[in-house]
């Protein structure tokens, strides 16, 4: 019987990796905006495609909404990274991320934080696509 292995876990390995590679360099501290710059430039450095500040269509019975979601990244085309900058992971940030997960049908997301003194990661996995 083979073993399978989790959803994106080659690409999430490698956007995880960024954010360590940016954490160790900038430490924790920073405003988010700063930690949203510094990964652009890693992700583009390690070659992991990626969109930046992505609007997300929120629907409420079928009907598209005004109003959107703005994600932070959306990498390998199906996986929605959140960045924070906390003293710690906050259940609002968890909540986000699910939010995101739903409105989009994307199968795995990711809330990183570099608030910390060192880099706090959870991965999601969107159970109803």
């Amino acid at each position: 019987m083979k073993k399978e292995g989790l959803i994106y876990e080659e690409e999430t390995f490698k956007i995880i990796g960024a954010c360590m590679a940016v954490h160790n360099e900038m430490g924790c501290g920073f405003l988010e905006a700063a930690y949203q710059e510094a990964l652009e430039i890693e992700l583009k450095a390690n070659e992991i495609p990626f969109e930046s500040q992505k609007n997300i269509p929120v629907f409420f019975k079928g009907k598209k909404l005004k109003k959107y979601y703005k994600a932070d990244f959306i990498c390998f085309e199906n996986i929605i990274v959140e960045i924070k900058s906390a003293l710690f992971m906050h259940q609002m940030g968890k909540a986000q991320v699910v939010n995101y997960l739903k409105a989009t049908k994307y199968p795995v997301g990711l809330l990183i934080n570099f608030g910390e003194n060192s880099l706090q990661w959870k991965r999601f996995i969107n159970t109803k696509q």
